[in-house]
C-alpha cells in the first residue's frame, strides 16, 4: 500500500498509537513512579494497556471515518492530546471533570498566564506537525456502503483488541485504579473526551434550565429596627488563599503586617467547597454544603438571592475571571475595560481598583434597600496563577527573588513561593484598605491617617456621623499548590488534593458600631481561631451576622452564633461555640 492509495485504517491506526505511546508519557511516568510498569509483569501490563488505549481511540474514529470528518477528528485528537500532556507534565494537574469545568470557564486573561514556550514545542512536537502530517495524507474512501462495513468492521475488531487486552491486564490494572484513583484521569485524551462529555451532560440531569427559589421568606431581624444606621457587610472573595501563609495564621513570615495592626478574627482551621474557583465559588454561597451541592438533583437561589429577598441592597463588583452565576440576580459590575494608569496595565487591575468609586456605585443602588442595609462582595484577582508576579505591585514584592515565569518547574522553590508570598502582602493591603473604606463610610478616621486627607484607594469624603455600621468578611474560594510533591496550581479532585489545596483563610472585621448591633464579639472570635470551619458554615453565617431570619438558616452552621451576647449570655462568656464538622 502507497500512500497514494491509503485507506482510513492506516491513519487511524498510525494516529492511535502515536497518541497511546507519547501522547501518555505523563501516565507511563506516573505508573514507572507507582512501580506497576517494573518487573516483566510491568511490561507486560503496560504493553496490555498501550493496547487499549490505542484500541479505544481506534474504536472512536471509525465511527467517523468517512472523508469529511476523519481528519478533522484525528487532528481534534492529536492537538487535544498534546495539550493535555503539556498541562500534565507542567503543572501535575489531572483532567476530570472539574478540571474541564475551569478549562471550559477560562477567559483570555487567564490563557495568557498559561502560555509558555514549552507549551508551545509540546503541542506543535505532539500535536500539530502530527496533525499536519495527517492533513496532508491522501486517503481512499470506498463507496459509502462499503465504507460503512469497513468503519463496522474496524469497531468490531477493535472492540475485540480492547476487551482481550483487557482481559491480558485487568488484574494489574484493577489494582492500580483501586488504590490510585487519579490514574483514571491522565489517560489522555480519553480524560478530556470523558470530562467534557460529563460537563456538557451534568445540566442536563440537573434540570439546570429551572431555578427553585430559596429564603422568599427572610425578613430582617429585630436588630435592624433599632440600629441607628443600616448595616455595611462588604464579602471579600479571595482567590487561591493558601491559609499557611499568612502570617497572621501562624506563618513564619510577615505577609500581612497591615492585618495584624487591625482589629481581626482569623479562622486558621478552614476548608473550601472545592479545589476551584468554578466548584467552590457556587457551593459556598448555597444553603446545600459541598456533599449537597456536588450531589444535588436540581438548582437552587443563593446567599445573595436570600439577602435580596430580605429586602437589602446586593453588589457584585468582579476582578476576576466572573461569579460562576452567583450574582446573576443582583447588580454586578466587572473591572474589565477600566481604565486606570495607576492600578491597571495590559487589561488586568490590582484588586484595588474595585475601591475606587464603590460609594457612587453603592448610591446607584434602590434607596429603599440601602436603607436597610448593603452588602457588596468583591471578587478578588488575588494569588491566581501562574502568573504570581503580576498579582503584586513593586511596592509589595518584598520576598526576593521571585518567580517571574509562568512555567512554574522552571523557577526554582525559593522563587516560586517569594511570588506567592508577595501576592499575600498585595491582599494583605486590599483587605486593609477594604477596612479603612469601611472605616471611612463609619464617619471614623483610619489609623494614621488625619482627617481630610484622601487615601490612595480614593474614598468619598467622611460623612459627619456616618451613613453605616460596617464590617467584613474574608473567605478564599481554595488554596494552591506550590510545587508540594511536583504539584502545582490547583483543581485536583477533593478526595485526593493535598490540603494546601483545600485549606483557606477566613478573615472578619467588625466597626464597634457593628458589634452592638450584631450583637457579635471579634474578642470571643479570637479564640475559636482553631475551630474547624468549612465553606459549609458560610451561608448560614452571613445570614447570622445580618440578622437575616429565614427557614433557610441554620444556627448550628452560624460560627458567629456562639460569639453573639444572647448565646454567650447562655453559656457563659468566652466560652467556646461546638461547631458542626465540617466534610
Amino acid at each position: 500500500m502507497t500512500l497514494s492509495n491509503c485507506r482510513p485504517v492506516g491513519a487511524i491506526v498510525a494516529t492511535s498509537v502515536w497518541i497511546a505511546t507519547l501522547g501518555n508519557l505523563v501516565l507511563w511516568s506516573d505508573l514507572w513512579h507507582l512501580s506497576a510498569l517494573q518487573g516483566a509483569r510491568g511490561l507486560v501490563f503496560g504493553a496490555a494497556l498501550a493496547l487499549m488505549i490505542a484500541a479505544a481511540l481506534t474504536l472512536l474514529a471509525s465511527l467517523l471515518a468517512w472523508r469529511w470528518t476523519l481528519k478533522p477528528a484525528l487532528m481534534g485528537l492529536l492537538l487535544a492530546a498534546a495539550a493535555g500532556a503539556h498541562f500534565m507534565a507542567a503543572y501535575g494537574v489531572i483532567i476530570d471533570p472539574t478540571m474541564m469545568t475551569n478549562v471550559l470557564q477560562t477567559d483570555l486573561h487567564e490563557v495568557g498566564d498559561l502560555l509558555s514556550m514549552r507549551l508551545v514545542l509540546t503541542v506543535l512536537t505532539l500535536g500539530v506537525l502530527p496533525a499536519v502530517a495527517v492533513w496532508q495524507l491522501p486517503l481512499r474512501y470506498a463507496p459509502w456502503p462499503r465504507q460503512l462495513a469497513r468503519n463496522a468492521g474496524l469497531v468490531v475488531a477493535a472492540a475485540a483488541v480492547l476487551v482481550a487486552a483487557g482481559l491480558m491486564a485487568f488484574q494489574p490494572l484493577a489494582s492500580t485504579l483501586r488504590n490510585h484513583h487519579e490514574v483514571r484521569y491522565l489517560i489522555n485524551p480519553l480524560n478530556s473526551l470523558y470530562a467534557l462529555g460529563h460537563a456538557a451532560a451534568r445540566p442536563q440531569q440537573r434540570g439546570d434550565l429551572l431555578l427553585h427559589p430559596l429564603g422568599d421568606d427572610a425578613t430582617l431581624g429585630a436588630s435592624q429596627a433599632g440600629a441607628p444606621r443600616p448595616p455595611l457587610l462588604v464579602l471579600v472573595l479571595g482567590e487561591t488563599g493558601r491559609s499557611g501563609n499568612f502570617g497572621i495564621n501562624g506563618y513564619e513570615r510577615p505577609t500581612t503586617p497591615e492585618l495584624a495592626r487591625e482589629q481581626v478574627a482569623s479562622f486558621r482551621n478552614a476548608w473550601s467547597c472545592g479545589t476551584s474557583t468554578a466548584a467552590s465559588v457556587p457551593c459556598m454561597f448555597s444553603h446545600l454544603g459541598r456533599d449537597g451541592f456536588e450531589n444535588r438533583t436540581a438548582n437552587f437561589e443563593n446567599l445573595l438571592d436570600v439577602i435580596q429577598h430580605a429586602g437589602m441592597a446586593v453588589l457584585w463588583i468582579d476582578n476576576q475571571s466572573g461569579c460562576k452565576g452567583v450574582c446573576e440576580r443582583v447588580p454586578s459590575f466587572s473591572t474589565v475595560g477600566t481604565q486606570d494608569p495607576a492600578l491597571c496595565a495590559d487589561g488586568e487591575c490590582f484588586d484595588e481598583v474595585m475601591l475606587r468609586g464603590l460609594d457612587a456605585r453603592i448610591a446607584t443602588l434602590p434607596a429603599a434597600q440601602r436603607a436597610r442595609g448593603v452588602v457588596v462582595v468583591l471578587h478578588q484577582m488575588g494569588s491566581h496563577g501562574p502568573a504570581y508576579h503580576r498579582r503584586s505591585p513593586q511596592a509589595f514584592k518584598r520576598f526576593q527573588p521571585e518567580c517571574t515565569s509562568n512555567n512554574l518547574q522552571d523557577c526554582t522553590r525559593e522563587e516560586l513561593v517569594n511570588a506567592y508570598d508577595n501576592s499575600i502582602a498585595y491582599t494583605d493591603h486590599f483587605l486593609a484598605s477594604t477596612i479603612h473604606w469601611l472605616q471611612a463610610q463609619e464617619g471614623q478616621s483610619p489609623p494614621g491617617r488625619p482627617k481630610g486627607i484622601e487615601p490612595p484607594w480614593g474614598a468619598a469624603p467622611q460623612v459627619s456621623g456616618g451613613r453605616y455600621q460596617t464590617a467584613m468578611v474574608y473567605l478564599a474560594d481554595h488554596g494552591e499548590s506550590l510545587g508540594e510533591n511536583n504539584l502545582y496550581l490547583h483543581g485536583l479532585p477533593y478526595a485526593i488534593a493535598p490540603d494546601v489545596q483545600k485549606r483557606v483563610p477566613w478573615i472578619s472585621w467588625m466597626s464597634p458600631g457593628f458589634e452592638q448591633r450584631s450583637g457579635v464579639s471579634t474578642g470571643c472570635l479570637q479564640t475559636l481561631g482553631d475551630a474547624r470551619l468549612s465553606h459549609d458554615h458560610f451561608f448560614h453565617s452571613v445570614l447570622g451576622l445580618l440578622h437575616v431570619q429565614t427557614r433557610a438558616y441554620q444556627a448550628a452552621m452560624d460560627v458567629y452564633a456562639g460569639c453573639s451576647a444572647a448565646r454567650m449570655a447562655q453559656v457563659g462568656a468566652g466560652a467556646a461555640v461546638l461547631l458542626a464538622p465540617a466534610p
